[in-house]
């Protein structure tokens, strides 16, 4: 099969609005998270990542046609930043855009008349056609929206795409915000935590959610110079357990790490640290924690970014993506915030402090609603 690299990227998050200035930042101990006391969205304080007033969002689409929700204007952020990195013009016939989201435009029931029209502007579909046309792609935009995986699925239908020979080129986005009706959901679920989350720690309560976006453009051409970073394999898998529950016994993550390791012809002795999923729910974590021991990887560090970005649903996958292959470029682990006791029941070996080391290849993790997983391969050269 065709090599599939990662030639740019982007992190759009409120943070910082560009891959470079958030690991930078990261390695500082900068954090997103904040409390937040916001009626519209919550009764209650709660904890969270989001966007403030930002006149980058505003600016975008001043002299356009269309008015950009900030959804929208999130995604065209961070494709326009990835795109100024890479010679890939959207013009080509063989480039294609890949938008990942879990609740794109939601935030538009709260506050639009419920019509025809809102229909069509809450469908994923028209949102990215929105941004194709903003960038004058050529090709009919794809649309994945699976759950909390949804980000690592885009990027593994970018890398099918590439290897099947139909393009030479894949703009993978994904993106989220957080409004009342996402929120309120997680809280009916008593899934968020009433501090900053602690991935894998034993006094882990809950999810801090958060916004943001993040792009990679996937191209079968090598880069010139380096380091670079290829997509070495990809898996999914779905465990049937619960529709929010996981598998109590990650033998279904194992699965797709264990497929994807086998597509890139890698061993758990080639991986030098994992990028988790790491929501800090009880479950969850205890579930990873199970897959990664199945897969032979308890002593490989591990660390989950969430605590920086909070779960960020669509985006979560890409962002945790961009900040690893920038992990394996700078040969920087990152440390995993909140995490200070072991709280599995089984060993994992969790980053709790920025290190530097050689770095060669990365796993990451992903598992969401539904019961699905996934895992994706990078290796830097």
């Amino acid at each position: 099969m065709k090599p599939v690299y990662i030639i740019a990227d982007n992190i759009t998050s409120p943070i910082a609005a560009s891959s470079e200035e958030n690991f930078a930042l990261l390695q500082e101990n900068a954090s997103g998270i904040r409390q937040h006391r916001h009626p519209a969205f919550s009764p209650v304080p709660f904890y969270a990542s989001l966007f403030g007033n930002d006149p980058f969002l505003d600016a975008i689409g001043m002299h356009n046609k269309e008015q950009y929700t900030k959804f929208e204007k999130l995604l065209i952020a961070s494709v326009a930043d990835a795109l100024q990195r890479s010679e890939v013009s959207p013009a080509e016939d063989k480039a294609i855009l890949i938008l990942s989201s879990t609740k794109g435009n939601i935030s538009l029931l709260e506050t639009e008349q419920q019509d025809e029209s809102l229909k069509k502007r809450l469908s994923l579909h028209h949102s990215a056609k929105l941004l194709a046309n903003h960038f004058h792609f050529v090709q009919a935009p794809v649309v994945v929206s699976h759950a909390c995986i949804s980000g690592l699925v885009a990027i593994i239908t970018g890398m099918r795409l590439l290897q099947s020979g139909k393009y030479d080129h894949a703009i993978v986005a994904g993106a989220d915000i957080i409004t009342k009706f996402v929120l309120s959901g997680f809280q009916s679920f008593h899934a968020v935590s009433d501090a900053p989350c602690k991935p894998f720690d034993a006094m882990r309560n809950g999810i801090n959610l958060g916004e943001g976006a993040a792009t990679v453009v996937l191209s079968v051409q090598k880069p010139a110079g380096g380091p670079f970073v290829q997509l070495l394999g990809g898996s999914v898998s779905n465990d049937a357990n619960h529709i929010s529950g996981p598998s109590r016994t990650g033998e279904e993550l194992y699965q797709a790490i264990s497929n994807a390791m086998r597509e890139a012809g890698v061993t758990q002795n080639d991986i030098d640290f994992i990028s988790a999923h790491g929501t800090a729910t009880v479950y969850n974590d205890e579930m990873e924690a199970k897959a990664i021991n199945l897969a032979g990887m308890k002593d490989v560090p591990v660390n989950s970014l969430k605590g920086y970005y909070g779960h960020t649903l669509g985006a979560a996958g890409l962002i945790e993506t961009v900040a690893s292959l920038h992990s394996l470029k700078k040969d920087v682990l990152l440390p995993t915030p909140g995490y200070s006791e072991p709280g599995t029941s089984q060993p994992v070996n969790i980053i709790s402090e920025t290190k530097k080391t050689e770095l060669q290849t990365c796993l990451k993790t992903a598992s969401g609603f539904g019961g699905c997983n996934a895992a994706i391969i990078l290796q830097k050269n």
